[in-house]
């Protein structure tokens, strides 16, 4: 195994390259669905195709890009992720029917599987020394809140301007520059030994993340019956897949020794917690708002900038919190002002208080810039490098789980209670108990 990096730093601007790519997509895409709609005339159910396809390819093949990361190369799936991703991009651009959009927009959930778990797993790799590490992924961790950023005010003015297929032309140059900048500041590495690509795991893990996952996306708008089946056909797959992972032991595609940890165990607890609240107030936030006449397309983009350029502006100095105060803190703490934003956003927006709505978002953000670095750093720091794609496949799937449930839930819950403001007080309501519930885990498990 070669050491991944030729200078850490270029490397490390690399990979920060990688996640905006991803994460940039999926920030501006959900902008751009009433005029796709308009524009391929597609149905509703197409238009929640559109998102929920890239949603569920990415979850279902998260551990298979984990997995080929390490065996495969880890430089050679990143890039390979970021040329998929360009060209099903381009594919979503030019795509003249609503079920191709679909096809495409699944595509690229397809290099997103790819992409993210390999620059954990060089991550991991190209920073042996633990406190560099977590100062990384800090930076990385803002990488996100960058894209959150720039994702809806870009979105709103290149769709105001140019139309929605600008939305996916525009992530193309970030994908090629990544995959060209990856072959001169990333060294290959690659830990096959003692690995096997165990197809019988793959496919149980595919099929029974597919119908948990189906089961979310479909709870707001089918049967009772029919989600239940999903539910109840992905847990009972699951338990196949431990059986066989158990049977398997180091060679299995995720050795259940890992979560013999209570940290790494804590960590995806903690991250399944903070998606649940950040994605449910992403999606719920404009929806509500835009329902009501409260903001515009643009205007909305703009309200959530306090909520993304916190989380940008937080996430590089969360290595300096856990130096003074120790990773469970830092992340209980994050977590729990995730919480209170959630809670100050659910009063204010009852009470129609612009103003009071920021500073929970703001809150929201500062929350998300303490957790995200520290989460994943416990989680990619309890494995050896050997595993460091399993284990970025692992907390890439815990925010995937928490991000599609928290929206299926906090969404149902919107719909189901009378008026918008009831709705969405009783759903960041449930956003904030859930926050709290993850820090209380976060206090319990994690090392200090």
């Amino acid at each position: 195994m070669a050491n991944g990096a030729r200078q850490p730093h270029a490397a490390l601007a690399t990979l920060c390259l990688a996640v905006i790519t991803a994460q940039l997509d999926t920030s501006v895409v959900n902008l751009a669905l009433d005029p796709i709609g308009k524009d391929l005339d597609a149905t509703v159910s197409q238009l929640q195709w559109v998102v929920d396809a890239y949603n569920l390819v990415y979850a279902v093949l998260l551990l298979t890009g984990g997995l080929l990361a390490d065996l495969a190369g880890r430089r050679r799936i990143l890039i390979s992720g970021a040329l998929i991703f360009g060209v099903a991009s381009i594919g979503c651009a030019v795509a003249p029917t609503a079920p191709l959009l679909i096809a495409a927009h699944a595509l690229t959930g397809v290099g997103a599987a790819l992409l993210l778990p390999a620059s954990l797993s060089i991550i991991r790799v190209i920073y042996p020394d633990p406190q560099a590490r977590q100062r990384a992924l800090g930076i990385w961790a803002g990488c996100n809140g960058l894209a959150l950023a720039i994702g809806p005010t870009l979105g709103g003015l290149l769709i105001h301007a140019f139309g929605w297929r600008s939305v996916f032309y525009v992530v193309v140059p970030f994908s090629l520059v990544g995959a060209v900048s990856a072959r001169a500041t990333i060294q290959e590495s690659a830990d096959p030994a003692g690995r096997s690509f165990d197809i019988t795991g793959q496919v149980l893990a595919i099929l029974s993340l597919a119908a948990v996952t189906l089961a979310a996306i479909e709870s707001p708008h089918s049967t009772i019956s029919l989600t239940a089946a999903f539910g109840v056909t992905g847990f009972v797959l699951f338990g196949l897949f431990l059986a066989v992972e158990r049977r398997k032991g180091q060679a299995a595609l995720v050795p259940l020794t890992m979560f013999r940890s209570r940290s790494f165990a804590g960590a995806m607890a903690g991250t399944t917690a903070m998606t649940f609240g950040m994605y449910g107030t992403l999606f719920l936030f404009p929806l509500a708002t835009q329902s009501l006449g409260r903001l515009d397309v643009t205007s909305t983009g703009l309200a959530l900038l306090p909520m993304a350029l916190s989380f940008v502006l937080v996430s590089p100095f969360s290595d300096a919190v856990v130096q003074r105060f120790g990773q469970r803190v830092t992340i209980a703490l994050g977590l729990a002002t995730i919480g209170i934003g959630n809670g100050i956003l659910s009063v204010a927006f009852m009470l129609d208080l612009f103003m009071m709505s920021e500073i929970g978002l703001l809150l929201t953000g500062i929350g998300m810039g303490l957790a995200t670095g520290p989460l994943t750093a416990v989680a990619v720091s309890a494995v050896g490098s050997n595993r460091g794609g399993t284990a970025g496949a692992l907390i890439n799937v815990a925010r995937m789980v928490g991000a599609t449930i928290g929206v299926a839930a906090l969404g149902a819950i919107f719909a189901a209670v009378a008026g918008a403001e009831n709705g969405f007080f009783a759903a960041m309501t449930v956003g904030a108990l859930v926050q709290v519930m993850g820090a209380a885990v976060a206090l319990s498990t994690i090392g200090r």
